[in-house]
């Protein structure tokens, strides 16, 4: 990243050092692990050991992991299997590849810090059996939600749960059990891994459904020959120990706070390594370019519009409304230090009164 400060992690962290060395090790290598012969079993040893490394990592079964090539595949996957003759639910702050997966869902609504409204799922699966969206932590505010209390309530009125952990996976930690989900979708790049693999992990008394079917791999799950390089990576990042920054994050809250800025979801339980920093009037779009002239990198909301910066749904859920086009998104990397936090620190305040001079 040379000079720049990149705190930008929940739209991708820094590949960690043992996830490229696992991916070199694949390339090297160059078989198909679908292939009988030596070269070929060597790889499908690879694949396998990412497997396990997955599975050990939520406290799930080797036979309960398959890989995709991202999570919003594992999003798109899960909801076609798991939804099939089910009403869906999802959250209102769902990540994109949810709400484009489901489109005629219902709409679970949140409270003003983002958690979900329990009461609201309680009426909402008062009907047919239903599959139940909801992300473990927002990848825009950080917020954590209720999941294993609302997992209590679907279990009681026959629903199935999916749930969205790619932001969550390798900052706090996943429990695939614990959580009560029957499906669970991680992302490789948000772990320090490679853009290219993810994985749903999924109970095993789910029948198979795939949106491809390809060659039967991945237990019919999913056809194609896998991303192995890729996929190496996902395995040698998720073993990583998880770093807490919550310090960091409460330093730069600390600061933003002083130069008159909204800290959003501050009353809930909250990623370590996310702050949402919304300065009321001053555009989102404007902050962000003005920081990244500072040499400091961080978003506006989610990034999966191609590069493009939209007024937040997550913040027009949370009833935000006036703040929704006017916060920026820092996420603290794997290998974020003070010296990062500094630099943005003064870059921000630098930021904050110069641009809200202008709105004042």
């Amino acid at each position: 990243m040379g000079d720049s400060v990149y705190l930008d992690a929940n739209a991708s962290e820094p590949v960690r050092p043992q996830a490229r060395a696992a991916v070199l090790d694949a390339l090297d290598l160059g078989a198909n692990p679908s292939s009988i012969h030596r070269d070929g079993q060597a790889a499908r040893h690879i694949l396998e050991q990412a497997r396990a490394a997955v599975a050990r990592a939520v406290g799930a079964e080797s036979a309960e992991i398959v890989f995709t090539s991202g999570g919003t595949e594992a999003d798109a996957l899960a909801i076609h299997a798991l939804g099939a003759g089910r009403r869906l639910i999802i959250g209102a702050t769902e990540h994109d590849a949810v709400r484009a997966a489901a489109p005629h869902a219902a709409i679970l609504p949140v409270d003003t810090s983002g958690r979900a409204d329990l009461d609201a799922l309680r009426r909402l699966l008062d009907g047919p059996p239903a599959l139940v969206c909801l992300m473990l932590a927002n990848n825009e505010t950080g917020t954590i939600q209720p999941v294993a209390e609302a997992s209590a309530l679907g279990r009681a009125a026959g629903a199935l749960l999916h749930v969205d952990a790619a932001q969550a996976m390798g900052r706090i930690p996943v429990d695939f059990a614990a959580l009560g989900a029957d499906s669970l979708a991680i992302s490789g790049h948000k772990l320090g891994g490679v853009q290219g693999a993810g994985a749903l992990v999924v109970a095993p008394r789910i029948p198979p459904s795939p949106l491809i079917a390809g060659g039967g791999q991945e237990r019919g799950w999913r056809g194609g020959t896998p991303s192995l390089p890729a996929i190496a990576g996902l395995g040698a990042a998720i073993t990583a120990q998880h770093v807490d920054h919550m310090a960091l994050r409460r330093a730069i809250e600390a600061v933003a706070r002083s130069c008159g800025a909204i800290i959003v979801g501050e009353g809930a339980a909250r990623l370590p390594n996310t702050a949402c920093l919304a300065l009321p009037g001053v555009d989102a779009h404007r902050q962000v370019m003005t920081l990244d002239l500072a040499g400091v990198r961080v978003s506006a909301g989610a990034a999966c519009s191609s590069g493009k910066v939209t007024r937040s749904h997550v913040l027009d859920a949370m009833g935000l409304h006036d703040l929704a086009g006017c916060a920026i998104r820092v996420s603290l990397p794997w290998n974020a230090t003070q010296t990062h936090v500094s630099a943005f620190e003064a870059a921000y305040t630098q930021m904050a009164s110069r641009l809200s001079r202008r709105v004042s």
